[in-house]
This record gives C-alpha cells, sequence and structure tokens, in this order.
C-alpha cells in the first residue's frame, strides 16, 4: 500500500503544470477541460489578461503559460516581456486566432517558447510535452513563415537590420560545434536528440547551449532559434 501511495504521489509530482490566460472564460474552460483529460498534464490557474498572467505566474510558477494574445487591459505580448524580463527561465506558448507575420516575429523576438493558432486544438497537449523537452513549438500556420519572416524583417527595414545585427553576434564568436547546435535546435531538435546526432551526452550539449547563450547574449533556446533565422538574410 505505502509503495502504491508513493508511486501515485511521484506520478503527480511529474505532471507539467499549465497556467491557461484567455479573455474569453469558454476557451479557457475548453483548454482546462482537454489538458485535464491527459494524465500528465495540469491545470494550476486560470487567468483573461495579461495583468492577471503576471499575477498568477508569480504565485503558481507553472511549467508552461499557455496564453493568448489579444486581450484587454494588458496584451499577452506585454505581459510576456515583464514575465520573461522577470523570469528569463520561463516557458510561454501563444495560443490564438492570429497568425499576423508582426505578431510571430514579436513574439519569437521575446523568446516565447512557442506559437500555435486555436483551431489545432489536437496539436496543444503534444506541444506542450516538447516544450517542457526543450522544442521551440510552431502551429502549422506558422512554420512555413517564420524563416522568410526574418529575411524580409532585415531586407525592408534599415531600423529593423540594426536590431538584427544588435541580436546576430559575429559568427566567428561561435565554434564550428556550436554553430552545427544552433542549426539543429533551429529545426526544432531537443536536447536528447541534439546529443545523438552530433555523438555527445547531454549534459556536454547543455554546456555548449549555455556557453552559446553567453556568447549571444540570448535568453533561450527560441531566440536561438531567432539567431539563426536573422542570420540567413
Amino acid at each position: 500500500m505505502k509503495e502504491s501511495t508513493l508511486h501515485e504521489k511521484t506520478a503527480v509530482a511529474q505532471k507539467i503544470r499549465v497556467l491557461i490566460v484567455d479573455d474569453d472564460p469558454i476557451v479557457c474552460a475548453s483548454l482546462a477541460t482537454i489538458l485535464t483529460a491527459q494524465a500528465d498534464l495540469e491545470v494550476c490557474a486560470e487567468g483573461k489578461n495579461g495583468n492577471e498572467a503576471q499575477l498568477l505566474f508569480d504565485e503558481h510558477k507553472p511549467d508552461v503559460l499557455l496564453m493568448d494574445i489579444q486581450m484587454p487591459e494588458c496584451t499577452g505580448l506585454e505581459a510576456a516581456k515583464l514575465i520573461l524580463d522577470k523570469h528569463p527561465q520561463a516557458r510561454i506558448v501563444f495560443l490564438t486566432t492570429f497568425s499576423d507575420d508582426e505578431y510571430i516575429v514579436a513574439a519569437l523576438r521575446l523568446g516565447a517558447c512557442g506559437y500555435l493558432i486555436k483551431q489545432e486544438v489536437a496539436n496543444i497537449a503534444p506541444a506542450l510535452r516538447s516544450v517542457m523537452a526543450g522544442q521551440m513549438v510552431l502551429g502549422t500556420e506558422v512554420v512555413g513563415k517564420v524563416g522568410s519572416l526574418f529575411e524580409k524583417e532585415t531586407a525592408t527595414s534599415s531600423v529593423k537590420v540594426k536590431e538584427a545585427a544588435a541580436v546576430t553576434a559575429p559568427l566567428d564568436k561561435l565554434t564550428e560545434r556550436e554553430l552545427e547546435i544552433i542549426q539543429r535546435i533551429a529545426q526544432g531538435l531537443d536536447n536528447k536528440e541534439i546529443a545523438e546526432h552530433i555523438y555527445i551526452s547531454e549534459g556536454t550539449l547543455r554546456n555548449h547551449v549555455s556557453v552559446i547563450l553567453q556568447k549571444l547574449q540570448l535568453k533561450n533556446r527560441t531566440q536561438i532559434a531567432v539567431y539563426y533565422y536573422q542570420s540567413l538574410g
């Protein structure tokens, strides 16, 4: 009996805790129902705008924040910036009906771990698991746009070119191995997959990623992926 109880507690402790923030209560309720039906997911709280997102994040410290973009009082993008400034390791996934180019670029620049479209309901739970594994997740409407968006950005606006230059440090700062790791991160591979591809341990890979972040003065893997796409422009 004791072993069974201990196993149950361990299983609960391993659940992915999700904070849902959306100004539509029906969407919040639907998402909560979908996610809690998964054995490994748990909804720890729900909010209706960016202000509540910040308060609830501080209070519950979720594993993943699943948040809409367009909300009253404080948008998802505004909230994400403030949360990431305070909690650089926060995992934020945007879930929205809008695949507008400017929203996608802004979200990835902030360091969001993902950008999903609400219509792709079946992909949400797997996407959250992928984020916990260290991957960046993009909806099918979004994934084909990302590279061209950053290329277009750097080619059409001198202001944005300067921004890109600030983010994309000179490539000569990076070793050949680090460049290979960046490319694989941008492809969406997690640490285990990258380590297997280049024949090193996950611990060694994590050390490489930490060094890359320091060299490029970036916060997380999503910004590494953005760096890679910008370097193509």
